[in-house]
């Protein structure tokens, strides 16, 4: 192992990682930088021809191989973004490699990895597993392990984004921010910066529910976690190397922990700074720089967030963008109960007044109250503050759920159900304008004794709300809702007779 900070200096000064690495530039996130009144740069190693840094560390370490191991191959275990470093450093080398991955890798880094000609072995729910059935199999077949954190010389291939942030950047850089797993990444740029620039700020970022190096410097010795979580698969790692360990313990200055919605947040704001789709790993460094500024209260500075990868699945992208508003606290989801009674949704719809509706759950379920599951827009927490006081002032009792996981991953999709109480009930599919009052004068021009049984709305980014409505509207009333129907001026297929409608709410 490197003893201390001029070997890992000379180390990355010499690493072998430009014949398939690129220096990936430096950019500026305007729209951040703004939001947060600091100067928030991006060190874009998303634009790695494997989308993600660790094809440097990878190649670093196989280029110094004896040609003998090289003929025998390599073998990995990985999460995805190693994995494919070491199948492109194999190919242009020569070299065979086998790659063992978790189960629950997405399928576009499996995909990725098998294209580059490395054989993958898919194994266990977590790097940790894989790590074993790929130490195994290495002995049994005589291949080179090469390590996706706990090595020297791949240590020092990470370290080279150290050497190019500094050198791209000669001015004052107050901290840079940098995703942990098993601390390879942040073991090397800290090794390198602190070198030469002591002043600047190392701070690792980890999610809430894998933040084994957070907890181990916490203890001042390497813990292992007896789960993690696979959000950010790229970090999901029980324990932390030895040697990554002992670079953390001596050069990074702290240590930040952010939540799953939080890098949602993040991912969104890279989007619209730079139009490109980070992986939750990538994007933890933005989420970390974000949780700093807002606890430090710091201003003018220069942060620099290491994206450092982009393999993200693209059917995850629902998830992302349905939590990045919560993340961002530009929503709040509030359950409120309101009477059950007709035009009490209407005078609901009222006492919020012309706000951003992003979701609007409720189906009929008690002759006496009714629970409405809601998504409002805000600007920040304190305006969720406000509305539950203005709801609470007119007698309706609300209870702040954006903190809720429960309702935020499962709740919201399952209210609903049969009601027995919902007689002569219509039911309509709308398309609405997305603007802010489109519901209220829905319900304005709807008459007061038609009671509405069901109602579900969600946000969809579109310039128009998609609206399911259930009406209880008397037979003989049918011409007056027809009339209704004609005059509102929105687009509307009755779905009575739907078999889901029949079937699950009916």
């Amino acid at each position: 192992m490197a003893r201390a900070g001029r070997d890992y200096l000379e180390r990355i000064l010499t690493a072998r990682v430009y014949d398939v690495a690129v220096e990936t530039p430096i950019d500026l996130a305007p729209g951040m930088s703004e939001r947060l009144g600091n100067r928030v740069l991006l060190k874009r190693e998303d634009m790695q021809p494997v989308f993600s840094f660790k094809l440097r560390g990878a190649y670093n370490k196989m280029a110094g191989l004896a040609k003998k191991d090289l003929k025998r191959g390599v073998i990995a275990a990985s999460a995805g973004n190693h994995a494919q470093g070491v199948a492109l450093s194999a190919q242009r080398l020569e070299c065979k490699a086998t790659i063992v991955m978790p189960i629950t890798t997405p399928r576009i880094k499996v995909d990725a990895v098998r294209a580059r000609g490395a054989e993958v072995v898919l194994v266990g729910d977590s790097y940790d597993e894989a790590y074993r059935h790929a130490m195994k199999l290495g002995r049994k077949r005589q291949l080179t392990f090469v390590h996706p954190y706990d090595d020297p010389d791949v240590i020092a291939g990470q370290g080279t984004i150290g050497m190019e942030i500094l050198r791209q950047h000669p001015g004052p850089i107050h901290a840079v921010f940098i995703a942990v797993g098993g601390g390879g990444l942040i073991g090397g740029v800290a090794a390198y910066v602190k070198r030469l620039r002591p002043e600047t700020r190392v701070i690792g970022v980890q999610p809430v529910d894998s933040d084994a190096m957070a907890r181990s410097l916490e203890a001042g010795r390497r813990l292992t976690l007896p789960r993690v979580g696979l959000f950010a698969d790229g970090v999901a790692v029980k324990r932390v190397g030895k040697e990554t360990f002992r670079l953390a313990r001596k050069y990074v200055d702290s240590m930040i922990r952010v939540g799953t919605d939080a890098v949602c947040a993040a991912i969104k704001d890279v989007f619209e700074d730079t139009r490109s789709i980070l992986e939750p790993a990538g994007a933890l460094p933005v989420a970390g720089a974000k949780a700093y500024v807002e606890k430090t209260g710091i201003k003018g500075a220069t942060l620099i967030a290491v994206a450092c990868g982009a393999n993200m699945n693209f059917n995850r992208l629902r998830f992302v963008a349905e939590r990045a508003e919560v993340g961002e606290r530009r929503e709040a989801i509030l359950a409120v109960t309101i009477p059950e009674r007709p035009g009490s949704f209407r005078r609901f719809c009222a006492i919020l007044g012309p706000r951003n509706i992003t979701e609007f759950n409720y189906r009929m379920g008690d002759a006496e109250e009714a629970q409405v599951f809601l998504g409002v827009g805000i600007q920040g927490r304190e305006e969720t503050a406000a509305i539950i006081r203005t709801l609470r002032r007119h007698g309706l009792p609300t209870v702040d759920l954006s903190e809720n996981e429960t309702a935020k991953l499962h709740v919201r999709h399952l209210v609903g159900g049969h009601s027995p109480l919902a007689h002569n009930e219509l039911v309509y599919r709308f398309e609405f304008p997305e603007r802010p009052g489109a519901l209220l004068e829905f319900l304005s021009r709807m008459r007061t004794d038609w009671n509405i049984s069901l109602f579900h709305y969600r946000n969809h980014g579109a310039d128009y709300g998609r609206v399911l409505v259930g009406m209880q509207v008397p037979a003989k009333e049918m011409g007056a809702f027809q009339r209704f129907l004609a005059t509102l001026g929105y687009p509307s297929v009755e779905e009575t007779q739907n078999p889901a409608y029949r079937l699950f709410l009916g």
